[in-house]
């Protein structure tokens, strides 16, 4: 799931508008109690695919739960994505390359020392060390130093990024490579989180018990079955929780979860599966959430395979994109839950331009199967789509599957994985044999997370092994701009450039289709797909 930044420039700016940010769930003030504020509730996850620490987690099982547990200097309002300081007093820059961090007085780990300039600095010159093989390390590449500890090839040459420099407790600098006009939106990244002391005595013991900065302190990791944590009561931060606590429990099938909620056994849905889309807002009533989200789903193909190396190659996975009725599985299989997507960026972040996939992503079975044919064919004339079998996406990808079998003849059959890790860790080791699933969540609302951060060559959430010089490029003089509009118009070219070489299939642009049980109240989504979870109100029994 990635960040951005601005001008005179004190975080104060650059309010970036989200087209669909009306966090509302339905009605959220139920009538029937009083909230408890030492009232715990719980909410569907999955397995986390890494130990949780806050660099080695981009999927949303591992990533939401390190959401709770740390608070970086800046975060994303709620209620209307801008960006707002938290453990940052302000950011200060002239050129959007050198920054003056001043932090806050009071804020404290769950273990009571306190969060200083070292701990920001420390906790990211460790995350972008390579031989610590954080998943997210790439995240620090802007800064100044980060090729010394992290090479492309080779032993590190330094265990410090020289972009990073300690003033004193509450100050430190951040000197970039160059200047990046977003690179404020980045912070909000949980992978700038800061760490304790603590962290670097045992990391990877830290991470099945992480002690962090944030409204909610570790209490319990069930492998497989649950994490549990609770409100911390000197959190020091601007979202103090209303309740007590949350347990995220791990689901095998999206529709049983579904049904403990109606039972009132789960308090709080990630999303709705599909089985039970057409009914939901009939058993929910008021606490089914219909909104939208700045998500998309994707279907990758497997770029680093020999069968979709070359030029041509392009002309199949462009006539495979048309051979996808979107609007039909969309209104039928998805029951409306969802919008035809057209091109690779969510409506809603700054920079999204509507109809970048152009004719490839409308449906023409004619088109599609002579596309097909004069890229040489489909590998085995088959095609594989991997996706994971606890996240609702059995229907679809069968529909996918479905439409592209009738439009062009080749065949094609979905790749289940039991689980979410499962799936990721066969797409992360490149061990797809064909296409997989690849939704995206943004990180932060600016069209450059869409695009750099998943497309860029060797890009942590490249999945597709995709790497082009041209679309590189384009996304190195949209870095360069001086302003985070020029760079969100830049970014339209890289974008237009993965039309041309299609390494994945926009499929469709994702809604918080979810719900709430009768035992909580106040119950809200914001634009990233994820409940605020600080405001949910537990009700007393």
């Amino acid at each position: 799931m990635r960040g951005a930044s601005q001008a005179k420039w004190v975080v104060a700016a650059v309010a970036v508008a989200l087209a669909a940010t009306a966090c509302g769930s339905g009605s959220s003030s139920s009538s029937g109690g009083a909230a408890n504020a030492a009232g715990t509730f719980s909410y569907q996850s999955t397995e986390p695919q890494n130990p949780l620490q806050p660099a080695n987690a981009m999927e949303v099982g591992g990533g939401r739960i390190i959401k709770t547990l740390f608070k970086g200097l800046v975060d994303y309002d709620p209620a209307n994505g801008q960006l707002r300081n938290q453990v940052a007093d302000k950011i200060e820059t002239t050129d959007a390359q050198n920054y003056t961090v001043t932090l806050k007085s009071g804020w404290t780990f769950h273990d009571g020392t306190p969060v200083t300039a070292a701990s920001f600095v420390d906790a990211w010159n460790w995350a972008a060390n390579v031989k610590n093989n954080q998943i997210n390390s790439d995240w620090f590449s802007d800064i100044a130093g980060y090729d010394a500890v992290h090479p492309d090839k080779g032993e590190p040459t330094a265990d410090k990024m020289s972009g990073l420099k300690v003033v004193d407790d509450t100050h430190f600098t951040i000197g970039l490579t160059g200047p990046v006009s977003y690179f404020q939106y980045k912070l909000g990244y949980t992978a700038f989180s800061p760490l304790p002391k603590a962290f670097f005595t045992d990391p990877a013991a830290y991470g099945q018990k992480p002690v962090g900065n944030g409204p909610y302190k570790f209490v319990s990791w069930e492998h497989n079955q649950a994490i549990t944590v609770a409100s911390y009561d000197k959190y020091a931060g601007t979202d103090k929780p209303k309740n007590g606590g949350i347990v995220f429990k791990n689901y095998a099938q999206a529709d049983a979860a579904y049904k403990d909620l109606v039972s009132d056994n789960l308090d709080v849905l990630d999303q709705v599966d599909p089985s039970d889309l057409a009914s939901y807002k009939n058993d929910l009533g008021d606490r089914a959430v219909d909104q939208a989200q700045g998500a998309i789903q994707n279907i990758s193909f497997a770029m680093y395979q020999d069968g979709w190396k070359g030029v041509d190659k392009a002309k199949v996975r462009q006539g495979l994109s048309m051979a996808i009725d979107r609007d039909t599985i969309t209104k039928t299989v998805l029951n409306g839950s969802r919008q035809a997507a057209d091109s690779w960026v969510a409506p809603g972040a700054m920079g999204y331009k509507a109809g970048t996939c152009g004719d490839a992503c409308k449906y023409d079975p004619a088109k599609a199967k002579q596309l097909v044919t004069e890229g040489g064919g489909v590998p085995n004339n088959k095609l594989t789509i991997t996706y994971n079998a606890d996240g609702g996406h059995k229907e679809w990808v069968d529909a996918v599957c479905n439409s592209i079998r009738q439009a062009t003849g080749v065949e094609c059959v979905g790749d289940a994985k039991p689980d979410f890790k499962t799936a990721r860790d066969i797409i992360k080791k490149k061990q797809v044999p064909s296409m997989m699933r690849t939704g995206w969540v943004q990180d932060y609302p600016l069209n450059a997370n869409f695009l750099r951060d998943v497309y860029g060559t060797g890009a942590a959430a490249n999945d597709a092994g995709y790497s082009s010089a041209e679309f590189d490029k384009f996304a190195a003089e949209a870095d360069k701009a001086t302003t985070v509009e020029k760079t969100a118009e830049l970014y339209q070219q890289a974008e237009a450039q993965l039309a041309k070489d299609m390494p994945a299939i926009p499929l469709w642009y994702y809604k918080t289709t979810a719900g709430y049980s009768k035992n909580v109240q106040n119950v809200k989504y914001d634009s990233f797909g994820d409940p605020v979870f600080t405001q949910v109100e537990v009700k007393q029994k």
